[in-house]
């Protein structure tokens, strides 16, 4: 799960595992593999630190 704030400012959590697809359009979209579609203040590289992050931690917890 990855934090990310939406157009009102507001913070929301997304599943990182669902993200099929990242688009600039200027604004960074986020396209869920349902077809649901995300408007996010992030630039798709934040999006993908996130994620690098997120999968990070998942991997080393039984280390």
């Amino acid at each position: 799960m990855i934090k990310v704030t939406g157009l009102n400012n507001k913070e929301f959590v997304l599943n990182a595992e669902h993200i099929e697809k990242i688009e600039e359009v200027p604004e960074t979209l986020i396209t869920l593999v349902n077809g649901k579609k995300y408007i996010v203040l992030e630039t798709p590289e934040e999006v993908i630190d996130k994620i690098v992050k997120y999968k990070n931690r998942i991997f080393t917890l039984n280390v």
